[in-house]
């Protein structure tokens, strides 16, 4: 049986698995729709949290990221992880013992006003589509490679399978999906790296692998492969090179956006008590970290033989440049998707990849007649090149494939759930039509559903020039704008209705202007003064990492409004405490 049919039979057979579940989990209330009826096991909530938290961007591009920079990418494996501890720790079992369906919602309680409650909504929506125009991407680039089909026609497919399972069972049917997307995407993930791991280093476990002795030379496998990128120019895998302010800035916006994504948080409004909002968390941190632990190795490994394929001899001399006409199968395969290209810009008909950045090797690369880095290798192919690229077995191959669709698909699912309940619970009942009836709120709920994916098809097809870096962008989103407003609302009684609306749209306005400034949004196509480079960002932060410094401007400016204005009504500070109180840790303020 062919590589590509098996590709075919297993992502067919998962398709059909996710559809299967939307059909037994069809919700029918909207406490289904939003909270899947809170009825969730812990251990299930938490399979379905780490597979909702752990988007394309955690299963395609986080190793990818690292493989090509090294320890200083390691920011984006610290910042997620810290910040889903952030999560389980601060927020989510004090949200769920609230009680509420979304995040808008608390916000709107906590700070007594519909105006903090559609301030919500609004940095929800904006922090939510910018991410899930990285998970639709993610969904196109993985279609067009192991389905031979257009990106727009895979992302067609894609939008049509969380249609089916999310529009017909909201939170209950995605939960359940997201479950069966976990362990499709865990084992897609871990198989190929143990396989791997064993070819390069003969150990089992590729976190351990990544530390053990090369089986080729006998040396540690981070030790050669410093040696073998820096006889091409680049700089080592292990050693830190970037401006350190800047690399803590940035983990601390990835953390505390983490803390803030509602999608995630809306995952701990499902189980039946508080207690289980704490062991969901714990379970969810288990299971995200059985690919946490594995992704360094993964990056680090694909990068070793990515490097190796295409040297034939020494490392960084003529002679050990690959020709052209003999690169593997997999190198003309992914050519095809624009993923990987090579130039022959010296016309020698050899594959010429080192860094043409480096001054000190560019003198000698131009006296051996390289006229300049001939390979272009977008990050996000990696892993799923990754079993390619060490000839593994077509059936591993086509696990990826479907293990990297199960990623984007199960975290597109939760986050357009976020958008469509603040727009259906929030604006429509909470603000339009309070007497809507329950019937009208699910078809509401359906509608919004409906109409979200089909935007986020559309930003999938048409993407901003930003989307590379959308995701990122979309941590410092939540972090300048949702998460500092949670915090105050649970941990700090003197925060008020004004002092958290002001915060709110401070952090968002702040964080989205600079973001637009550096990234030439600000102003007309191509007349940006600020280009987006060190030299000219204020202090050296970069708009990746401004989310950040946006968080401390929320902070700031809803304390000294609130400071400036009338105290919260007393039963507001009542109702503050009565949240952060272990008393009655089982129990639940539900509607």
């Amino acid at each position: 049986m062919t590589t590509q049919t098996l590709i075919y039979l297993i992502v067919g057979a998962t398709f059909a698995l996710y559809i299967g579940i939307a059909i037994w989990a069809r919700a029918s209330t909207t406490g289904e729709f939003y909270a899947a009826g809170r009825g969730v096991h812990p251990v299930m909530n938490g399979m379905a949290t780490a597979a909702d938290w752990m988007s394309a961007a955690s299963f395609i591009s986080m190793a990818g990221l690292i493989a090509f920079v090294g320890y200083d990418n390691s920011t984006y494996l610290m910042g997620w992880t810290g910040g889903y501890v952030l999560l389980a720790c601060l927020l989510a079992p004090y949200l769920r013992k609230f009680g509420k369906y979304t995040v808008p919602e608390f916000i709107g309680d906590r700070f007594y006003s519909q105006s903090a409650r559609i301030i919500a909504v609004i940095c929800l929506i904006v922090a939510s589509v910018t991410y899930v125009i990285g998970q639709m991407t993610g969904v196109g680039v993985t279609f067009a490679r192991f389905l031979q089909v257009e990106a727009s026609t895979g992302l067609y497919i894609g939008a049509a399978i969380v249609f089916a399972y999310a529009v017909l069972g909201g939170m209950k049917g995605i939960t359940y999906t997201q479950v069966a997307q976990y362990i499709v995407l865990i084992t897609a993930y871990t198989i190929p790296a143990i396989f791997i791991s064993l070819q390069l280093t003969g150990t089992v476990l590729p976190p351990l692998g990544l530390f053990s002795d090369s089986v080729s030379s006998g040396t540690p496998l981070l030790v050669e492969l410093d040696g073998l990128i820096t006889d091409l120019g680049f700089a080592s895998y292990t050693g830190h090179h970037t401006n350190t302010l800047n690399m803590v800035l940035f983990t601390l916006s990835l953390m505390i956006g983490t803390a803030g994504l509602p999608h995630v948080i809306i995952r701990f409004f499902t189980v039946p008590k508080v207690a289980d909002a704490r062991w969901s968390a714990g379970w969810a941190l288990v299971f995200i970290a059985l690919l946490y632990l594995t992704a360094p190795a993964v990056g680090a490994m694909a990068r070793f033989n990515l490097v190796n394929t295409i040297q034939t001899g020494e490392v960084g001399t003529p002679e050990g440049n690959l020709a052209y006409a003999d690169v593997p199968t997999w190198f003309t395969t992914w050519e095809q998707t624009g993923l990987i290209k090579w130039e022959d810009k010296n016309e020698d008909g050899r594959i010429q990849f080192y860094n043409d950045k480096n001054t000190a090797f560019e003198t000698q690369a131009e006296a051996w007649g390289w006229r300049g880095n001939e390979l272009t290798v977008n990050a996000d192919i990696l892993v799923l090149a990754n079993p390619e690229i060490a000839a593994l077995p077509g059936w591993v191959i086509a696990l990826v494939a479907a293990g990297g669709l199960a990623a984007a698909l199960s975290t597109a699912a939760g986050l357009l759930l976020a958008i469509s309940s603040a727009i259906s619970h929030d604006l429509i009942k909470g603000t339009i039509n309070p007497n809507i009836s329950e019937g009208g709120e699910l078809m509401a709920a359906r509608v919004s559903m409906a109409a979200a994916i089909a935007v986020a098809t559309y930003l999938g097809l048409n993407p901003p020039g930003f989307a590379a870096q959308t995701v990122a962008l979309a941590f410092g989103l939540a972090a300048a704008s949702i998460f500092p407003a949670l915090m105050m609302g649970i941990f700090f009684k003197r925060i008020n209705n004004v002092g958290a609306s002001l915060g709110m749209l401070a952090g968002l306005l702040f964080t989205v202007i600079y973001i637009f400034v550096y990234k030439g949004w600000f102003f007309l196509p191509g007349t940006s003064q600020f280009p987006d480079t060190p030299e000219y960002w204020v202090f050296g932060i970069s708009p990746l990492s401004i989310g950040a410094i946006g968080a401390v401007v929320n902070f700031a400016v809803a304390y000294f409004a609130s400071q400036a204005t009338q105290e919260p009504p007393q039963e507001i500070q009542v109702l503050v405490e009565s949240i952060r109180v272990p008393r009655g840790a089982g129990a639940a303020i539900d509607h």
